[in-house]
């Protein structure tokens, strides 16, 4: 053993010396040195070899013993287990980040800008969460109650969906909302009616429930609802601006997919990701307005105010909140009443009203810009709404390329067809004009265009 396997106790080390003496041997049974089956000896040889009392030699192989290292056999002494040698770990090198000096600027759609200081309304609500005691016990489930009751109120108005605090629960935004809800409404095998092109992370979730994605082609309007088969149970809708395209689901549709819905006994999934942006009318009526029983619907805060609140809520019928407030009380996965309880306050003073007003105006100037500045490049779409526009480039472009050489420029951006899955189409880039400062909007724009005019 100790021609083989040298082990040094150190006694002027902080660390007990079993512990030393258990951790040599770990290391050498982790690393393969001691092999499973091999012999060890017996403590009081041990003791003597290293020159320590037998208790430390035999504390050590307590502990070893108790991780399961070794084993001791009667009449036989102490031996390896089977343990296999664990590899070392592969250190890969972290990608390249560009100079801080020279930040990538983004036109990444879905993202809303976010101003360098908190502004007044949003100091306000956290100082009066900071007055108040966390609630004894464990939160409700669905979401505190009185959230629930102005949510309410909110939606009411705001988006025409006759509903009560019972109808509503908390989510930690739209993914959140969707992934629960495939939890406990669908099996694994089950289909859904996904737009394509559509949104990614819904494709995602539907995926990772190991749902079956039945992809439905979209038009200038939004969602192709004759292309819906009577075997799908379930269908995730884009209605008040299809993403990525921005088309707004007319009123002839609309019916025409709660028909459908209705004669197949489907659910439908009302994305509502950035319908308080609207430039030309007033935000659209949601789908669920037409019938709460067969839709559910869910709101966010990442484009009213920071995707990092990760807070939104879903709209449903009373028997489906039941439901799925039923399941998180066991799962324990709900938003916190800090967040909560700053929500209720912005809402109760109007805060959440005026954010959405200012950045109507912002984004409205900027839309304009984009718009402008694009339209000589392709066909720009969907920029009736929303915090992004779609420019439809010429057939022979590839936009993948035209996303990578932005990049390499210093822009990045998304090519239309990241979004498409079976359904062909133009391509195009997906342009987002919230996120960067204005004058950063300005410089990403120049560079895009010298990309586009070498194409």
């Amino acid at each position: 053993m100790q021609s083989s396997l040298p082990l040094i106790l150190d006694r002027a080390d902080r660390l007990p010396l079993h512990l030393q003496l258990a951790e040599q041997l770990r290391a050498a049974i982790r690393d393969g040195r001691l092999a499973a089956g091999h012999r060890l000896p017996s403590t009081r040889d041990l003791a003597k070899d290293l020159s320590v009392s037998r208790s430390v030699a035999q504390a050590a192989y307590d502990q070893l013993h108790a991780e399961g290292w070794i084993e001791g056999r009667t009449g036989a002494g102490t031996f390896v287990t089977d343990v296999a040698p664990l590899q070392p770990a592969v250190r890969r090198r972290a990608a390249a980040r560009p100079d801080p000096a020279e930040p990538l600027l983004t036109l990444r759609p879905g993202i809303p800008y976010i101003g360098p200081t908190p502004d007044p309304g949003w100091r306000r609500a956290w100082r009066e969460v900071s007055t108040q005691s966390p609630p004894p016990g464990y939160d409700d489930a669905a979401g505190q109650p009185a959230l629930r009751e102005a949510l309410a109120e909110h939606v009411r108005r705001v988006r025409g969906i006759a509903c009560g605090p019972e109808n509503l629960l908390i989510t930690n935004g739209t993914v959140h909302g969707l992934r629960l809800l495939l939890t406990v409404t669908r099996q694994p095998g089950d289909r859904i009616a996904i737009e394509d092109p559509g949104y990614l992370n819904a494709v995602i979730a539907a995926r990772d429930h190991r749902l079956e994605v039945v992809d439905v082609p979209v038009d200038e309007d939004g969602l192709q609802v004759s292309a819906l088969t009577d075997d799908v149970p379930a269908a995730y809708v884009t209605p008040s601006h299809q993403y990525p395209l921005g088309g707004r689901l007319p009123v002839a549709r609309r019916n025409e997919l709660i028909r459908w819905a209705r004669r197949t006994g489907a659910m439908l999934i009302e994305d509502d990701y950035d319908s308080e942006f609207r430039y030309d009318v007033a935000p659209l009526p949601a789908l669920a307005q037409l019938d709460l029983d067969r839709v559910v619907h869910l709101g966010t805060l990442s484009k009213t105010l920071s995707p990092s609140l990760r807070l939104g809520w879903l709209v449903a019928s009373d028997t489906m909140v039941d439901r799925l407030a039923t399941f998180r009380a066991e799962s324990g996965d709900w938003p916190g009443w800090p967040m909560q309880a700053a929500l209720l306050t912005m809402l109760r003073d109007g805060y959440l009203d005026q954010a959405v007003r200012r950045s109507r105006r912002l984004y409205s100037d900027r839309r304009t810009h984009t718009c402008t500045v694009l339209a000589p490049y392709g066909q720009v779409i969907g920029q009736d709404a929303g915090l992004h526009i779609t420019l439809l480039l010429p057939e022979h472009v590839d936009d993948r390329e035209v996303a990578i050489a932005a990049r390499e420029a210093g822009v990045v951006i998304a090519p239309l067809s990241e979004y498409r899955r079976t359904t062909p189409g133009p391509p195009g880039l997906v342009i987002g004009y919230a996120t960067p400062t204005t004058e950063n909007l300005h410089k990403a724009l120049d560079i895009l265009t010298g990309v586009l005019s070498r194409r």
